[in-house]
């Protein structure tokens, strides 16, 4: 397997985590409402708890596809064109 291939792999995940995230995010901002409706079948949370758990969920996702996707794919850039 070559860096090329990897780039390519990274940058497709990179986008597909992405796109995740900002489904999560559209979904927590317009939907909220249904999101605690479905959580509180199995939870019983406060609006306080629920919002933190999603605010810090998406962070921890964030920095997991920086860390884990931008980073690698960032390394390969740069060692390819160096």
């Amino acid at each position: 397997m070559n860096d090329d291939f990897w780039s390519r792999f990274l940058l497709c995940s990179l986008l597909i985590n992405y796109i995740i995230l900002m489904i999560w995010f559209l979904v927590f901002i317009f939907a909220r409402n249904w999101m605690k409706q479905v959580h509180g079948k199995w939870f019983q949370l406060s609006d306080h708890t629920f919002d933190a758990i999603h605010y810090g969920g998406m962070a921890v996702y964030k920095i997991g596809i920086l860390l884990l996707n931008l980073v690698p794919f960032l390394a390969l850039y740069l060692i390819r064109n160096s």
